[in-house]
């Protein structure tokens, strides 16, 4: 059956699904009715056509400007810089942050093509300068939510030097030993990080 291997194949592209996962779902497919068969790839483009990065801050929305950015009770004064919408997301689950946020759609990584020019770095840039001088809404700081790998620490510390001249306070996530862990099992430089960010009791 030509079709539905090539069905199964489609779903093989999204990540994460292998072989079997993407035969169940190509004839879960299968088992729909025409008209939710139409609903479903209907939806499907019609995300694809209306979703686009936040004209602010690069968030996924189907408006010029997400839900977050237009949220006046949000604490414009910080800005949480996160490699991808899904890191976003990440972080609003914990609903401890109120701030704003910044999403650079990649980290710096030569190896892989991306320089500080083919990420969104440059209206990071602007948005912090555009406030400096308002007293009332100035960015006061910059969270960097960036995964802990080489990427991660270039960009970081690209992006402080960056910033260095704005006079903002610029701050990184915590890493560190894992809730619920045994240190003996913990890594040396997950155990340097946890050192340096340690807290107060």
């Amino acid at each position: 059956m030509e079709s539905l291997a090539l069905l199964t194949e489609q779903f093989r592209r999204l990540p994460g699904v292998g072989r079997r996962s993407a035969t169940r779902m190509a004839f879960a497919i299968l088992d729909l009715s025409e008209e939710e068969v139409a609903l479903f790839a209907r939806t499907i483009l019609e995300a694809k056509a209306k979703i686009h990065p936040c004209a602010i801050c690069g968030n996924l929305t189907d408006r010029d400007v997400c839900s977050i950015c237009s949220d006046l009770e949000r604490d414009a004064s910080m800005i949480c810089v996160v490699e991808d919408a899904r890191t976003l997301l990440a972080m609003e689950k914990v609903r401890e942050y109120r701030g704003l946020y910044h999403v650079l759609g990649g980290l710096i990584s030569p190896m892989k093509g991306q320089t500080p020019e083919t990420i969104n770095l440059q209206s990071l840039v602007d948005r912090v300068a555009q406030n400096a001088g308002n007293s009332g809404s100035a960015v006061s700081e910059v969270i960097l939510a960036l995964g802990a790998t080489v990427e991660g620490d270039a960009t970081a510390m690209y992006i402080s030097r960056l910033l260095s001249p704005y006079g903002v306070r610029v701050s990184r996530l915590a890493y560190g030993i894992p809730v619920g862990s045994d240190l003996e099992y913990a890594d040396e430089v997950t155990l340097f990080r946890a050192l340096q960010g340690r807290t107060g009791l």
